[in-house]
């Protein structure tokens, strides 16, 4: 291309700015100012409790508080069986009525079995009739009647509660489903049921139970030991605090420590894959191969065969040529990689205060998490109950329409259809908000996203300021403007939202674009139309790439206006002809300094992984004692692991920026300047040496 006009006065990243794309930024602004109304308007209709409790057919919730339901806390099903019909699927609601009940049932029983020895049993009768509509106390009703008027269930199964509904409490005896040991039951209505009916009513609930229990467990492990994962979290901050420090005097050293420590435990694993295939030399059934064994679930059997062992040492044998080759023809480019680590750290040093700043984009985006799951659920529960007519007689015209209870036995429905009822169908409305709530909930979900890139945005575009400062100051660290992290931060507010509202507009648009092709790939798994899933398949895979690159596109966009002030397209347009003039730079830097920061990562986690294993597997013998007893102790080793991950990778996204944004003022500073004395370079004097450019201005000479 045509060289470029370069301002001979430049001086860095302060001067001459003015506000730009200022359209997109009182766009940004009124979105912003609905996103609040909608919320608003949300809290106003929206009702969190129609989540939390159940609502029994009168439409009322279960358990709650000055009403009669206050200590019936649990949902009962008259009749479960009815659940298995596709009309819950259409209805999201079971056709049957549903009543609150302070306990589920716990033993079988029938309304006929129950009415026929009321007088010489009243206990039974007593018992069964608190599963029956609450004032029901007319065992002479003929069994027809009350069947037909739903006053009571036909049945009740042995139930346990399950997120406040009773299911069948299912077991599996001898590999045989039972409930309360019975293959069996009557259903009421003269008929022996299989409990293999009763599973599908309330299919897939024991693998939930199973999941409920586990669930309980691990927030039961979570409330004994969050102290010593915050502990754990802490010293993960500590290490990658001493980490960074360590990489602005040992950047080379830690690097061929990381690298002949990978060396070396491949090399260990090579070794010990040599003694396993060794050592089951010999061994009866050691011989057989992977084929003859067939599939197994138990993973061991493939630890006791020798081909197993032999495939491991060839695998690694190859991913151990491949790393020492690939030291063997990058050593230079790594020579360049570990010089701007130095002058990272180097830069950081001088401004502490940016390994901070990852606490301030995270606590805007866990605003907008939150902002966002509270909207969501106002909006999920903003319905106003609708009510439909439910009734015993398939061929009644009315069934499934919807109706007001307190007019409905006024109608003539009751007369044409017997026994049919106005029961509480779901939570909806026809008015013109209700109608839009699905938009709600997308024009919610897009903002959200919106919002959470413009955080980030502003994060990468504070970052460069600061760092942008520090490189384009002549003298080092006397030209360092004063406070250069607020300043940036104030720089990037004051002119520049608009511009990162704009190129966050365009991810979120994207991510948009990809939740809602997640979401059409989740309804279509069942569908065997195997073009529109390849179809499906491409179009997540483009825009998964689409956002790859635009997030690199961005990040450098936003270095750009960090530098000169200009506007999104711009910037972006400059930062990518830059970076495509020094293409191999660009990627062997990048890549080296990524594989750097991913190993630093890997060791603040692992190194606290390993102490939190020691520690919460009680062989640490000073802290046996003070070690909480746990049902997991994998729950808050994993959360220890996986915070320290995300912890080393707040301090590293920092240094990563830095690398970026110095890199970048490198090739410019380069295209800018000639080392002459009118035009010197600002780049640092170690780093233009390991470059290799052989004429430094006077000044550094």
């Amino acid at each position: 291309g045509e060289p470029r006009k370069f301002d001979p006065k430049f001086r860095g990243p302060i001067h001459n700015r003015h506000c730009t794309d200022i359209i997109c930024c009182v766009i940004f602004i009124v979105v912003i100012l609905g996103y609040i109304a909608l919320g608003v308007v949300a809290w106003v209709h929206g009702d969190p409790r129609k989540v939390i409790y159940p609502t029994d057919s009168y439409g009322q919730f279960c358990g709650q508080k000055d009403t009669l339901n206050e200590n019936k806390t649990i949902l009962f099903y008259f009749n479960i069986l009815k659940c298995a019909s596709p009309v819950v699927l259409i209805n999201l609601q079971c056709p049957t009525t549903q009543l609150c009940v302070s306990k589920c049932p716990d033993r079988f029983a029938t309304y006929i079995d129950v009415q026929a020895s009321y007088r010489y049993r009243p206990d039974q009768w007593n018992y069964f009739r608190q599963f029956c509509k609450p004032g029901f106390n007319n065992p002479r009703k003929s069994v027809a009647q009350v069947l037909r008027d739903e006053d009571c269930p036909s049945m009740i199964i042995p139930s346990r509660p399950f997120l406040k509904r009773c299911f069948p409490d299912f077991s599996t005896k001898n590999g045989v489903l039972t409930v309360a040991n019975q293959t069996t039951f009557k259903d009421g209505r003269g008929k022996t049921r299989n409990v293999t009916d009763l599973r599908e009513a309330a299919n897939g609930i024991n693998n939930v139970l199973d999941a409920r229990s586990v669930g309980m467990k691990i927030f039961e492990d979570y409330a004994i030991s969050w102290y010593w994962i915050l502990i754990g979290l802490f010293i993960a901050m500590m290490l990658s605090l001493v980490f960074l420090v360590l990489l602005r005097f040992t950047a080379g050293v830690l690097f061929w420590i990381f690298i002949f420590g990978v060396i070396g435990i491949i090399g260990y694993g090579i070794w010990h894959c040599y003694w396993e295939y060794d050592h089951l030399k010999g061994i009866p059934g050691s011989d057989l191969t992977v084929y003859d064994i067939g599939f197994q679930t138990d993973f061991k059997v493939y630890l006791q065969l020798r081909q197993t062992w032999l495939a491991f040492m060839i695998i690694l044998c190859g991913v151990e040529v491949i790393i020492i080759l690939m030291l063997i023809f990058l050593r230079n480019r790594i020579r360049i990689a570990i010089a701007l680590l130095k002058e990272g750290s180097r830069a950081i040093g001088y401004i502490m205060s940016t390994l901070f700043y990852p606490i301030v984009t995270f606590l805007l985006i866990a605003i907008c998490i939150s902002y966002w799951a509270v909207t969501a659920v106002f909006l999920a529960t903003s319905g106003e109950p609708v009510y439909k007519i439910m009734a015993n007689q398939t061929l009644c015209k009315y069934a499934n329409l919807t109706c007001d209870p307190e007019t409905f036995n006024t109608t003539n429905v009751t007369k044409l259809c017997p026994g049919a009822q106005c029961t509480f169908a779901f939570y909806g409305g026809e008015s013109l908000y209700h109608k839009y709530i699905f938009i709600f909930q997308l024009a919610n979900a897009f903002v959200f996203l919106w919002l959470v890139n413009f955080a980030i945005a502003l994060g990468q575009c504070t970052l460069a300021g600061a760092f942008a400062s520090y490189y384009w100051a002549y003298r080092k660290p006397a030209d360092i403007p004063l406070w250069p992290l607020f300043s940036s931060f104030g720089r990037a507010i004051r002119y520049h939202t608009g511009s990162l509202a704009f190129g966050a507009l365009i991810l979120a648009i994207v991510q948009l674009i990809r939740v809602i092709l997640e979401y059409l790939d989740h309804k279509l798994k069942g569908t065997q139309n195997s073009f529109t899933r390849f179809l499906l398949c491409c179009l997540k895979c483009c825009f998964w790439c689409l956002e790859k690159f635009l997030k690199f596109i961005n990040r450098n966009a936003y270095i750009m206006i960090a530098i000169y002030g200009k506007n999104f397209c711009t910037s972006a347009k400059e930062a990518f002809f830059l970076l495509m003039r020094n293409v191999v730079r660009v990627a062997v830097l990048d890549k080296v300094t990524d594989f750097l920061l991913f190993l630093g990562k890997v060791l603040v986690a692992g190194g606290v992984g390993v102490l939190a294993f020691f520690f919460f597997t009680q062989r640490i013998p000073v802290f046996a004692q003070e070690m909480p007893m746990l049902n997991y102790y994998w729950v808050p080793l994993l959360t220890v692991i996986i915070g320290s991950y995300l912890v080393a990778h707040g301090f590293f996204s920092v240094y990563a920026m830095c690398v970026d944004t110095l890199f970048l003022c490198f090739c410019e500073d380069l295209e800018r300047n000639d080392g002459s004395t009118a035009k010197p370079y600002f780049m640092s004097a170690s780093l233009h040496r390991i470059l290799g450019k052989k004429k430094l201005s006077a000044k550094k000479a």
